[in-house]
């Protein structure tokens, strides 16, 4: 085998390779296998075309485990119909319970990006878990008689309904981090609107002055916005309880033996734990991936919820001197190689720019899931690279937008009362009592002059003093609502 390869490999997996190689062969020839390693000939095939995004399948370890599941459920569903022996069924359920544990992962080093619908990804899994179980056999790496990649291992099985079924269980696991990053995030926001309850503050619309309210019930309204779209995940990723396992190829479950659909769906439920079902329509599930649309849409909104909330943060931080000013965000580092003192918010730049990325990827998603044909979807790959990568993105934002900027952050409770008091908004809480007409006049004068809305109310004896306190009263403009 060549140096650069074997060097290329031992990157790939972390392991220290002797030199010492097998031989695999498939229609297109042989090669040299290292002896240390799991997969085949197939994988290594992959492994030289598809050098893309870098990011392997071991990177996505629910993949991986996904993959391990499907086939242990298959092996199972086989030897009940009775197409599979007993001693090859334990070895490959061994196989497959040591990869689910997090053994031999580094073994999975295919581009997540890849031709072939998915198609080494089965074959890596399969390869690996055929290797491993011939060792349980008492048989050496690549004594395919005993197991193989494809009559055992993939048995009653294609790419088609084995690669898709894996990445629906890797997403059903993966959501779940998600969503709990996110209630961390809500819990941080909640927990800072109740610091700040008591602190008036200027609503803005359009960036005008508004009405007041409090920052406690916008932290509060923070929380709420994001707190909504955990249910809406979960309604998003319940798609994926739908598989196609017994599809095989189109959907016609040619290979596969009538009883063995419901039983491996019934093997794969009680080893993930998920409440999984049959598709009504092989041939219609198998080149669909619109569940993959929804779940993309679903992080898509997520992430435009949390990119806004990082503006307002932003505007609401600005200054020290020349903007709002209302907020102080933490003080991460130095912001300016030119401007001495000048602190940035770095923590909410970041976390818009990974938003960004988000939204990007849900189009690709959108495109590769409109690109199916016929009765495939070969754009399977970059789908699950996107949604990876969007989930992946999303989680690390979410802790570090959480421990490292909203855990932080202090308020200016002076100069947010200053804004309220001299602020033309608070008019409104007048319109009540002395008319818009009324108001309007009081509003225009105050803006002409300079002076306060409450001086001028007093001045021309439009209210007496103890009612225009009565009315300006913050709790009286505000609605309190945070406990």
């Amino acid at each position: 085998m060549e140096t650069y390869l074997i060097e290329k490999l031992s990157r790939l997996t972390g392991l220290t390779l002797s030199g010492s190689t097998r031989i695999e062969s498939d229609l297109i020839g042989k090669k040299e296998i290292p002896i240390e390693l799991y997969f085949g000939v197939q994988t290594l095939r992959a492994v030289e075309n598809f050098n893309i995004s870098k990011t392997t399948v071991r990177d996505f370890s629910y993949f991986v485990r996904g993959l391990a599941e499907v086939k242990k459920a298959a092996a199972l569903a086989n030897k009940t119909v009775g197409l599979m022996k007993e001693d090859v069924c334990n070895a490959i359920c061994k196989a497959c319970d040591e990869i689910i544990s997090g053994k031999f992962h580094e073994n999975f080093i295919v581009d997540l990006i890849q031709g072939g619908a998915g198609t080494s990804t089965n074959m890596c899994a399969n390869e690996v878990i055929a290797n491993r179980a011939l060792e349980h056999l008492g048989k050496s790496k690549g004594e395919y008689k005993y197991c193989s990649p494809n009559d055992h291992v993939n048995l009653a099985q294609s790419t088609n309904d084995a690669y898709p079924t894996s990445i629906h269980i890797a997403i059903l696991y993966y959501n779940k981090d998600v969503t709990s990053a996110l209630k961390e995030l809500v819990l941080s926001f909640r927990n800072k609107a109740v610091e700040f309850k008591d602190a008036i503050k200027m609503g803005r619309t359009q960036l005008q002055d508004a009405v007041p309210m409090t920052i406690g019930q916008e932290f509060e309204a923070f929380a709420k916005t994001l707190e909504i779209e955990i249910e809406n995940l979960e309604c998003a990723v319940s798609w994926f309880k739908t598989i196609n396992m017994g599809a095989t190829a189109i959907g016609t479950g040619i290979n596969c033996h009538a009883k063995y659909p419901a039983i491996c769906v019934s093997e794969l439920s009680k080893i993930t734990g998920f409440d999984l079902e049959l598709a009504e329509n092989l041939i219609e599930a198998t080149p669909d991936t619109s569940a993959f649309v929804t779940y993309s849409a679903a992080l898509k909104r997520l992430a435009v919820k949390i990119s806004k909330i990082c503006n307002d943060l932003r505007l609401l931080s600005s200054g020290p001197r020349a903007g709002l000013a209302e907020i102080n965000l933490p003080k991460m580092q130095p912001g300016s190689s030119i401007m001495p003192g000048k602190v940035n918010p770095v923590i909410p730049e970041v976390v818009n720019q990974v938003c960004f990325k988000v939204f990007g990827n849900d189009t690709t998603v959108n495109f590769a899931s409109e690109a199916a044909q016929l009765q495939l979807n070969v754009m399977e790959p970059v789908i699950v690279e996107a949604i990876h990568e969007s989930m992946n993105y999303l989680i690390s934002a979410m802790n570090t937008l959480r421990t490292l900027c909203v855990n932080g952050i202090t308020i200016n409770k002076e100069r947010c009362e200053n804004m309220v008091l001299h602020s033309i908004g608070i008019v409104t809480a007048l319109n009540p009592y002395i008319g818009y007409k009324v108001s309007t006049s009081i509003a225009k004068e105050a803006l002409e002059t300079g002076r306060g809305i409450y001086e001028l109310v007093l001045e021309k004896g439009i209210l007496e003093k103890e009612k225009l306190d009565v009315i300006l009263k913050p709790e009286n403009m505000c609605n309190f609502n945070i406990k």
